[in-house]
């Protein structure tokens, strides 16, 4: 079950995995210095495989020499245990109290956990059973190699965990910023939220980011063009509907995008931050990623699902691509903001003045499309020089325009 959101976007129980990697002693040290400055208790967790290592050994007992009897077998086996199980957990510990003193000198209350079993397993089982609403990880661990992009372990919590995680990477520490990926979806003003809490946690400036893809539906037509006939073409009215997607592509999302990042400067100044805005034009993932390649920023928060997410769904794509490629720490936020479910005002964004009649032939087109589709209509009655939208104008636009 997903946990609540967070109004404020602070945390106040922070899991940090803990496996002696250099990228996990990068992710202690991020949970402390976020949990510094909000009051936060980080909970240091080390997961050890005890069993596992003696399923081995009893796998491999086939191999021995042939000196050893049964008994000579089943008493090495019993000190291999013993070995195992006390020196794991010794072991395990004393990861703990590095990751204890870590907090200690950043002033931050802490508590070491320790389990035996699969370690991504216990990560979320562990995240799912207690009051944490925040997991923070190294994007590798031990088994880190030269082409790896992101670690089996974070790749599985990621997924699976019930709240934020916070994929931690090195090498950035004097990197400036926060980018917040904003796409008008529930999440993504949510993660506007907690990034502008990372951004007053670390003294970092925040930018809200958008980016939509006009090319798409460009190379879509290119590509359908080439394959109708003639008939078909008359059927399906290809030049109108040309025109139409001219208008969405060139007009509408554009100012729909718009219209979402002036909402998250809206709700960033409310908190009292004054915050930069960008629009990117190209597929959102792609687009996001060479952005970050130019600013170079310390974090990139981005929401777990956007505008497409359907039932099932455990990560959408852009959140994805991000977790796994960009070369700094990402947040990526699994709840959603109340205030993301009231659309952008339409009202401040309106052109020509609407009738009712005509503004209840909206009601039927989603909350995503509406701007959309009101924007084409504007532009429809501009041309045939009316001086408002009527329910008239709207049924002669959706005419002329097929949609």
């Amino acid at each position: 079950m997903q946990k609540p959101w967070v109004a404020d976007g602070r945390y106040r129980s922070i899991l940090a995995a803990v496996d002696n990697s250099m990228h996990s002693e990068h992710a202690v040290r991020t949970a402390a210095s976020l949990a510094a400055p909000l009051g936060s208790t980080v909970v240091g967790f080390h997961v050890y495989a005890a069993r596992l290592h003696e399923t081995r050994f009893i796998q491999m007992e086939p191999a021995l020499p042939r000196g050893y009897s049964d008994h000579e077998r089943r008493r090495q086996r019993e000190a291999h245990e013993s070995l195992i199980a006390k020196g794991l957990r010794l072991i395990s510990e004393s990861y703990l109290e590095r990751a204890h003193a870590v907090c200690a000198e950043a002033g931050v209350a802490f508590e070491g956990r320790l389990a035996e079993g699969r370690n991504y397993e216990q990560i979320i089982r562990e995240a799912r059973s207690t009051d944490c609403d925040l997991v923070v990880l190294g994007a590798l661990g031990l088994g880190a190699r030269r082409r790896s992009l992101i670690g089996s372990v974070c790749e599985r919590v990621l997924r699976a965990a019930p709240c934020d995680v916070l994929v931690a990477r090195n090498g950035r520490e004097a990197a400036q910023g926060v980018v917040a990926a904003v796409d008008g979806s529930a999440c993504a003003y949510e993660a506007l939220a907690h990034a502008l809490t990372i951004g007053e946690a670390f003294g970092q400036p925040v930018e809200a980011v958008a980016a939509y893809d006009p090319q798409f539906h460009v190379v879509a037509f290119r590509r359908l063009a080439r394959v109708l006939s003639d008939e078909a073409a008359a059927v399906f009215r290809f030049k109108e509907q040309e025109q139409l997607h001219a208008e969405i592509i060139d007009q509408g999302l554009r100012r729909l995008y718009e219209g979402y990042l002036r909402q998250a400067a809206h709700l960033a100044a409310a908190r009292g931050h004054q915050i930069r805005t960008t629009l990117l034009t190209g597929k959102p993932s792609q687009s996001l990623l060479d952005h970050l390649e130019r600013r170079r920023p310390r974090f990139v928060v981005a929401g777990r699902f956007g505008q497409h997410a359907t039932e099932g769904l455990d990560i959408g794509s852009t959140a994805e691509n991000l977790a796994r490629l960009a070369a700094c720490s990402v947040l990526v936020v699994s709840a959603s903001a109340d205030v993301a479910a009231k659309p952008v005002d339409a009202e401040a964004e309106r052109q020509l003045p609407w009738t009712p009649d005509a503004v209840a032939r909206l009601e039927p087109v989603s909350t995503f499309g509406r701007g959309v589709v009101q924007r084409a209509v504007e532009s429809y009655a501009q041309r045939c020089g009316q001086a408002e939208v009527t329910a008239e104008i709207v049924d002669q636009a959706r005419e002329a325009l097929g949609w």
